[in-house]
């Protein structure tokens, strides 16, 4: 069930808080000035202002809503079986986690995550869990601390993998790509991989598994505009750990 805004403010915080609460603050201060007294640059100033609140506006959309709405499609698309083992990267509040586990009556949904708050606002094991339980799904559901880079799990454990605009937030090039490659060994043979994070970073990941799909997921998923769009990789692994 795709969230609404409030509950999805309430259970799911705000992706990079700070750094929409610097743009609407910043907006926000544009547009008070410009209405404040004559000035030179004041049309500028204003349209800088207005700029930065609609930014701030597709931002928050996206964040509260839109990126709900894209992953709801996803998951469906893969039709699952129903007993499947799952792992998302970066499990956060819990949005793709919970939303997979709904999908898992008979199976089971692992999220691991480094719980950073500048990542995403009220980040916490807890608040992860209470959400699964808000969902009925608590059952089915266990999270873990631990660095995507180095999973801490065995190789081929997981049926499906996901990620959800985290590995761009390793701070190295080789890191992320560490993390990509982690998350293909803990795949399975037959298993699938969803990463959705930002476009250029989406294919750099491809490039460098040589495998999988790219595709754009399109204006409910602009963090701010269509200068920073969001793309999903997607691959099957085989046996050799090529996609199909």
């Amino acid at each position: 069930m795709t969230e609404n805004l409030f509950t999805s403010l309430s259970r799911y915080g705000v992706d990079a808080p700070g750094f929409v609460a610097s743009t609407s603050a910043l907006g926000a201060a544009c547009t008070l000035a410009a209405a404040a007294r004559p000035f030179r640059g004041r049309r500028a100033v204003a349209a800088l202002g207005a700029g930065l609140l609609v930014q701030a506006g597709v931002y928050l959309h996206t964040t509260l809503h839109g990126k709900f709405r894209v992953w709801e499609r996803e998951l469906d698309a893969l039709g699952l079986h129903g007993d499947e083992r799952t792992l998302d990267l970066g499990c956060g509040r819990g949005m793709v986690l919970v939303g997979t586990a709904r999908r898992l009556p008979r199976g089971r949904a692992v999220g691991v995550d480094l719980w950073a708050s500048k990542d995403q606002s009220g980040n916490t094991p807890a608040a992860t869990l209470a959400n699964a339980v808000a969902a009925g799904v608590r059952d089915r559901v266990e999270v873990h601390t631990a660095d995507i880079t180095e999973l801490p799990f065995p190789d081929a454990d997981f049926d499906l993998v996901t990620s959800a605009l985290v590995i761009h937030n390793i701070p190295t090039p080789a890191a992320r790509l560490r993390a990509v490659d982690e998350a293909l060994r803990v795949l399975r043979p037959g298993g699938r991989l969803l990463i959705a994070d930002i476009s250029p970073m989406a294919r750099r990941y491809a490039a460098h598994l040589g495998a999988g799909a790219v595709r754009d997921l399109g204006p409910a998923y602009w963090y701010g505009g269509p200068w920073l769009p969001v793309s999903m990789l997607e691959l099957r692994k085989e046996a050799r750990g090529q996609d199909a």
